[in-house]
C-alpha cells in the first residue's frame, strides 16, 4: 500500500487511548530505523531516565515489508535499562507483516497501564486486557494462555516478556512468536516498567499488490537469487551455527570467559554436531523462504516411569557461543537445556551466558562465592548453569538483581572488571581483533552486525587505523539504509543497491530508490545524534583488560593500536553526527 506518509499508532497505556498519526519523512527517514528515530525524537524525552513511563516503546517497519523476500525484520526502539540511551533491538518473525497487515508503519507504546496488561492491536481495533494473573508467568506457559485468548493465526504476532523483563533486567529481552527475538539491551524491561506483558498485533487487513508485470518479474528474480542459489543456502543449511569451527580454527571463539580462543572440545558441539545430533527441523520468519531458524530438541527422562519430556528450542551461533563455549560446556543438550531456561525467563542468552561467564571467573578468583551465587559456578557444570539462569531472571537475590542489569555493574560491586567481557554490553562471539572489539564497544546497538568489523578483521592483518575507521562508518551507513527497509542483515549479500533501488521503483517509490546513499547517511546521522542526545560519549566506554590478553590468528592483540582505533572511531561517530 504505497503512500506518502508514515501511517503510526500512538498508544498511550495510562489513559488507555490510541491515536493514528500521519507522520512526514517518508523519503527521507524511510521506515524502520530511521523511521523509530523520528518517532522518538517526536515522543522520546531524552533528558528523563529510561523507566520514565512517558518514555516510548516504539515497533517500526519499511517500505519493502510485505513486497519482497526476506524484508522480515521490525526495529524496536527505547531508551535502554542497560546504559540509559537510545537504542535499538532487531526481531523477525510474524512482527512485520503483522503490522503491514495491521495497515501500520508503526506503533509507539507510551504510558503505564494500572495493572499488568495486554495490548491488541488491529487495523480496526484497540483493546487493553487485564491479565494481572500472569504476573511472574514464564514465557512458554503465557504463550499458550495469550493465544488461546487470541483467535486466528496467519499475520498474527504475539510479543511477549517474562519474568526478567516485569522484574527490570536490563538484560530482559521481548518474545516474538516463540522463536524470534528484541533480544540485546533491554527492551523487555522497558515494555516491563509500562506494566504490558504482551502485545498482540492482528494483521487483519487487505495489502494489495502492485499489478504490473515489473513488479512480478522482478519478485521472482529476487526469489531465485534467495532460494535457488548458494549465497543463501549457508542460513538454511547448518546456519550460523557453521561458523564456530572455523572462528574456533582461527583462534577467534571465546572460550571459558574469554580465556582462550580456541579449545579441541570445539568437535562436540560445532555447527555439525548441532545439525546431527539435536537439529529437528527448520523455521523461519514470515516473507521468509530461507528457513535459517534451526530448531533443536532435547528429549529427556523425567520420571521412574520412564516417560520422556520433549523441549524444542531455537540456536544459533550466539546461543551456542554464550551458552557453551563460553561457559565451558561441551555437550549439544547441555546448551539447549541452558537455553530452554533462558527462554522461558526471558533473557538475552548472549548476555545472560556472558554474564555468568564471568561470575563463573569471579567465583574461582574467590570474589563471591555460593553466599551470591547460591549454587556452585563451576566452568562445564550445565546443571548449575541452568539453576543460575533461572535464579537470574527471576532476580533471586541481591546478587542476580545486580548481575542482572550488566556483568560491568556486579563487577564495581565485588570485584572482576578486568575480566568482564563487556564490549558496551555483553560481548557477542566474536574475539576476531582489534576492529572487532573497538566496533562492538562503540557501536551504535553494541552489536556484531553494525558493521562488518569481525569480517575485516579476518582479512586484514595489518595496522591501518584509518583504513579500519572509514570501512566501519561506510559500512554502517549501507547496514542503516538496509534496516531501514527493514530487511534482515543476511540478505546483504542478495539486496546490493541496484536490486534496492529497482524494488523500490516497483512498489513506487523512486525518490527512496534515487537516493540510497545519502539517506542511508542521513540515517545513520540521525541515529547517532538521538543516542547523543540521551547520553553517549565515546571515552565513557572502556575496554575491559581482558581483551587485551588474548591471541588471534595475527598473534598477541596490541594495546595501542586497539586503544588508537577506539579513539579515532569515537572521534569519527562524534564528527558524523555534528557533535
Amino acid at each position: 500500500m504505497i503512500r506518502d506518509h508514515f501511517r503510526v499508532l500512538v498508544l498511550n497505556l495510562s489513559t488507555g487511548k490510541g491515536q493514528i498519526v500521519q507522520l512526514d519523512g517518508r523519503n527521507t527517514e524511510a521506515g524502520g530505523s530511521g523511521l523509530a528515530a523520528l518517532l522518538f525524537n517526536k515522543y522520546g524525552l531524552p533528558e528523563r531516565p529510561w523507566n520514565d513511563a512517558e518514555q516510548p516503546v516504539i515497533f517500526a517497519i519499511g517500505p519493502l515489508t510485505g513486497y519482497f523476500p526476506l524484508m522480515s525484520k521490525t526495529v524496536c526502539s527505547f531508551k535502554s535499562p542497560y546504559h540509559n540511551q537510545y537504542t535499538e533491538s532487531h526481531a523477525g518473525g510474524r512482527s512485520a507483516l503483522s503490522l503491514c497487515f495491521a495497515n501500520l508503519d508503526a506503533l509507539v507504546i507510551t504510558g503505564k497501564a494500572e495493572r499488568l496488561c495486554c495490548v491488541n492491536v488491529s487495523s480496526r481495533s484497540i483493546a487493553i486486557k487485564d491479565v494481572s494473573f500472569m504476573k511472574g508467568m514464564e514465557v512458554d506457559e503465557s504463550g499458550k494462555i495469550l493465544r488461546s485468548m487470541s483467535t486466528g493465526s496467519g499475520h498474527r504476532t504475539i510479543l511477549r516478556i517474562g519474568p526478567a523483563g516485569e522484574s527490570g533486567a536490563a538484560m530482559a529481552n521481548i518474545n516474538v512468536d516463540t522463536y524470534r527475538h528484541f533480544g540485546r539491551l533491554g527492551g523487555g524491561a522497558a515494555l516491563g516498567v509500562k506494566n504490558c506483558k504482551a502485545i498482540i498485533i492482528h494483521g487483519d487487513a487487505i495489502f494489495p499488490q502492485p499489478d504490473n508485470k515489473e513488479y512480478a518479474k522482478l519478485f521472482a528474480k529476487v526469489y531465485q537469487q534467495v532460494t535457488a542459489t548458494d549465497m543463501m543456502k549457508k542460513y538454511h543449511n547448518l546456519g550460523t551455527p557453521a561458523n564456530l569451527q572455523g572462528l574456533d580454527d582461527i583462534q577467534s571463539l571465546p572460550w571459558r570467559n574469554l580465556q582462550a580462543t580456541s579449545d579441541p572440545a570445539i568437535s562436540q558441539i560445532n555447527g555439525e554436531r548441532f545439525a546431527t545430533d539435536n537439529l529437528l527441523r527448520n523455521s523461519a520468519c514470515s516473507g521468509c523462504p530461507v528457513g535459517c531458524i534451526h530448531v533443536g530438541c532435547v528429549r529427556e527422562m523425567f520420571d521412574a516411569d520412564h516417560r520422556y519430556t520433549f523441549k524444542q528450542v531455537a540456536y544459533d551461533y550466539e546461543m551456542i557461543f554464550s551458552l557453551g563455549t563460553m561457559l565451558g560446556v561441551t555437550e549439544t543438550r547441555s546448551v539447549l537445556n541452558i537455553l530452554d531456561v533462558m527462554e522461558k525467563v526471558g533473557l538475552d542468552a548472549i548476555s545472560g551466558g556472558v554474564a555468568l561467564a564471568w561470575a563463573t571467573e569471579a567465583t574461582e578468583k574467590e570474589l563471591i562465592s555460593e553466599k551470591e551465587t547460591t549454587v556452585k559456578l563451576s566452568f562445564g557444570e550445565a546443571e548449575a548453569y541452568q539453576q543460575a539462569s533461572e535464579m537470574l531472571g527471576n532476580g533471586a537475590n541481591d546478587f542476580y538483581r545486580l548481575l542482572g542489569q550488566g556483568s560491568l555493574k556486579a563487577a564495581a560491586e565485588y570485584g572482576g572488571a578486568d575480566f568482564a567481557c563487556v564490549l558496551g554490553q555483553e560481548m557477542a562471539g566474536y574475539a576476531t581483533g582489534e576492529v572487532f572489539f573497538a566496533a562492538q564497544s562503540l557501536g551504535f546497538r553494541h552489536s556484531h552486525l553494525d558493521s562488518g568489523a569481525y569480517s575485516y578483521d579476518q582479512k586484514h592483518s595489518d595496522q591501518d587505523i584509518t583504513g579500519a575507521v572509514d570501512f566501519l562508518i561506510s559500512d554502517e551507513a549501507g547496514r542503516a539504509f538496509m534496516t531501514s527497509m527493514v530487511s534482515c542483515l543476511f540478505a546483504r549479500g542478495v539486496y546490493k543497491n541496484e536490486l534496492l533501488a529497482d524494488c523500490l521503483n516497483s512498489v513506487g517509490y523512486p525518490e527512496l530508490a534515487a537516493g540510497i546513499d545519502p539517506i542511508g547517511i542521513h540515517i545513520q546521522k540521525l541515529r547517532w545524534q538521538t543516542r547523543i542526545a540521551t547520553g553517549f560519549i565515546p571515552e565513557g566506554i572502556t575496554i575491559p583488560k581482558r581483551f587485551f590478553k588474548i591471541k588471534t590468528w595475527k598473534g598477541a592483540i596490541d594495546p595501542h593500536y586497539l586503544n588508537a582505533l577506539k579513539s579515532e572511531y569515537g572521534k569519527a561517530i562524534m564528527n558524523l553526527a555534528g557533535a
